[in-house]
């Protein structure tokens, strides 16, 4: 059976998901930090765009505390679409050149999730080349007014299914749709 591709991200009420390390964490639950751990269990890779990669790899190897959540950000592979980076560490490997294709030939490896975190150009990207199974948007109750990301930016017009929706106790909303068909799109 083909991998699933995963996009989970952290958004705004008004769209933004830049920084959430600077307005999540007032938000942030034992039930949400469950949620993120079966999240990542669940899955095989992580696909990042290369500056969540870069963040991503310069705090986690030096995390103390993190536990198995760690060792499993850790040590999974990681697949970075990039067309600047040069070398690679954290156990990641660069996709070039036709990153879609090189996501559909991921996909059909089959396996766990291929999950991304983040990553809101990668986001954009797979999203306009319908590689994207599952979104699980996890909407903060707070209003930035200002930013420099949103979400979905360079996406042609796309319908979704609400699969799931699930509130934990400090507002925060997972909502997770799937992708409606193409003949489905209006």
């Amino acid at each position: 059976m083909p991998r699933q591709v995963v996009a989970s991200t952290y958004v705004t009420l008004d769209g933004y998901i830049d920084e959430p390390g600077m307005w999540s964490f007032p938000f942030w639950s034992e039930e949400a930090s469950q949620f993120k751990a079966r999240e990542l269990f669940a899955s095989d890779a992580l696909l990042l765009g290369r500056l969540t990669y870069e963040g991503f790899a310069a705090a986690w190897p030096t995390m103390q505390g993190t536990g198995e959540f760690g060792e499993k950000m850790n040590s999974m592979p990681k697949y970075v679409a990039s067309r600047s980076l040069e070398t690679a560490t954290w156990n990641a490997t660069i996709i070039k050149g036709d990153v879609a294709d090189e996501v559909r030939k991921l996909k059909q490896e089959g396996g766990g999730d291929l999950l991304i975190g983040g990553s809101g150009q990668l986001i954009d990207f797979l999203t306009g080349h319908d590689l994207i199974d599952e979104y699980r948007l996890m909407m903060y109750p707070i209003v930035l007014g200002t930013g420099t990301k949103r979400l979905f930016t360079a996406v042609p017009k796309r319908t979704f299914t609400l699969v799931d929706s699930v509130t934990f106790p400090t507002g925060v909303v997972v909502h997770t749709y799937h992708p409606a068909p193409p003949s489905a799109r209006q």
